[in-house]
């Protein structure tokens, strides 16, 4: 069952059992799919969001949750960061297991030797082959610097 489709089961099954908090996260998953299909219609690629595509969108979600989560946290408004939590740990749901900091390691390790990478210059190719392994598995905001430190 592909990730479009799971997300889809759980909003009825929301539905059914009159989850309202789970209901309007799902909702609003599905409304970010819907935008990037919308996006891309008409274009060469009519294809719609494929897997990756909503991994990334599920991804995105996640960081501006958590990062609102700090704000509210700062501002002193927990029962909002607690509201933000609630919506990460449904988001996350669809989104494979995250790997580890050694695993993040042996794929930065791996992806620098397949690429035969040399030099900074080849940091383009080492990120978009660790992208298109493992989108939805690591942050890639702290994957780059560790790159770059590889490699330089």
């Amino acid at each position: 069952m592909g990730l479009r489709e799971r997300i889809n089961t759980a909003l009825k099954t929301a539905m059914k059992e009159k989850d309202s908090a789970r209901l309007g996260t799902l909702r609003l998953i599905n409304a970010a799919i819907k935008d990037q299909d919308i996006a891309r219609r008409g274009g060469e690629d009519d294809t719609g969001v494929s897997d990756a595509d909503i991994l990334s969108i599920l991804g995105k979600m996640t960081k501006q949750r958590q990062e609102s989560v700090r704000a509210y946290e700062e501002g002193g408004r927990l029962d909002l960061a607690e509201r933000e939590r609630q919506e990460v740990a449904i988001i996350e749901e669809f989104l494979p297991k995250q790997l580890s900091d050694d695993e993040v390691e042996a794929a930065i390790d791996a992806a620098i030797a397949d690429v035969e990478a040399t030099s900074i210059r080849d940091m383009g190719k080492i990120m978009g082959q660790l992208k298109q392994k493992y989108t939805g598995q690591m942050d890639f905001g702290t994957v780059g610097p560790k790159v770059k430190a590889k490699l330089g």
